[in-house]
């Protein structure tokens, strides 16, 4: 595979700015995605029309067909609730509490991603996970914690974090599972979940339709069917033509850029306790990360 990459230097040179574009681009999406909040959008709301967007563009320009999914049907609904809480969860983390703590917490992700890889589908599990897993609850434990937690419970912005974490692991071992779909197949069935389980949050919570502004529905629009569809495409093209270490490492920039552009633009700040949480739950990633790559 390495040699596939160094034969290739403009792939490379591609693949690495298409990633950093990508990590850029989740580092600050919190930033339009409150600004959209406050015009009349909540998150469900948000994600119904910017994946409906990207959904509808997509496949009206390059559909892929069905071959390859029938007898599938009961993976590929839970890859899409999997995947449809993976982007709405972590959404609503990011409105509702602190950017860089929910980006931490749902880094775990590469964690669970092993112990689920072990459960599900048989793959075997390395030294680095006697590393990975302790060093990445710890450090969700020291980011958790405060005196009166068994008192008032984790926020709701810790939860959906932690949760879009593990459902997000859940989609990337049913994405290995389903290795006969196109990608194109599998984007779609994951943006259909996005749009799913928007609207079932909408009924759950008896949401009536914003009275936003054309302006703000225009803007959710624009970043479904321009941001979230060119970085998906982005991230896609990065890590085909990558190793996985590299390009998960790249990604790993997704949290300077939303710690910095939290404390710039809304004087979000950790303390010392979920700085060092936070770096304990990285290292595990990291550790988790280069032992799926020795698979």
């Amino acid at each position: 595979m390495n040699g596939t990459f160094r034969d290739h230097p403009r792939q490379r040179w591609l693949a690495t700015i298409f990633l950093l574009y990508s990590a850029t681009f989740w580092g600050l999406i919190w930033y339009p995605l409150r600004q959209l909040d406050r015009a009349g959008l909540d998150g469900p709301w948000q994600m119904l029309v910017a994946y409906g967007s990207a959904f509808l563009v997509l496949a009206l320009t390059r559909w892929p067909g069905l071959a390859g999914m029938r007898g599938q049907w009961g993976r590929l609904m839970l890859m899409a609730l999997a995947a449809g809480w993976t982007n709405v969860g972590f959404i609503l983390a990011m409105l509702d509490g602190s950017v860089a703590r929910a980006l931490i917490l749902f880094y775990l992700s590469p964690v669970w991603t092993v112990l689920l890889g072990y459960l599900l589908l048989d793959e075997k599990l390395h030294p680095a996970t006697l590393l990975s897993l302790p060093l990445g609850l710890s450090g969700a434990g020291l980011m958790l914690w405060s005196p009166d937690i068994l008192v008032t419970g984790l926020s709701w912005g810790d939860i959906a974090a932690l949760t879009a974490g593990m459902a997000f692991a859940l989609s990337n071992v049913l994405t290995r599972f389903l290795h006969d779909l196109g990608t194109r197949q599998k984007t779609l069935v994951s943006w259909a979940g996005v749009v799913f389980v928007s609207l079932l949050l909408m009924v759950m919570q008896g949401s009536a339709i914003p009275s936003a502004s054309v302006v703000a529905w225009a803007a959710v629009m624009v970043l479904g069917a321009g941001g979230f569809l060119l970085t998906t495409l982005a991230v896609v093209y990065g890590v085909s033509h990558m190793p996985v270490q590299r390009s998960s490492v790249i990604l790993l920039l997704e949290i300077l850029v939303g710690a910095l552009s939290a404390w710039w633009l809304a004087g979000e700040s950790l303390n010392m306790r979920e700085w060092l949480g936070g770096f304990l739950i990285i290292l595990a990633g990291l550790a988790a990360i280069f032992q799926e790559e020795e698979q």
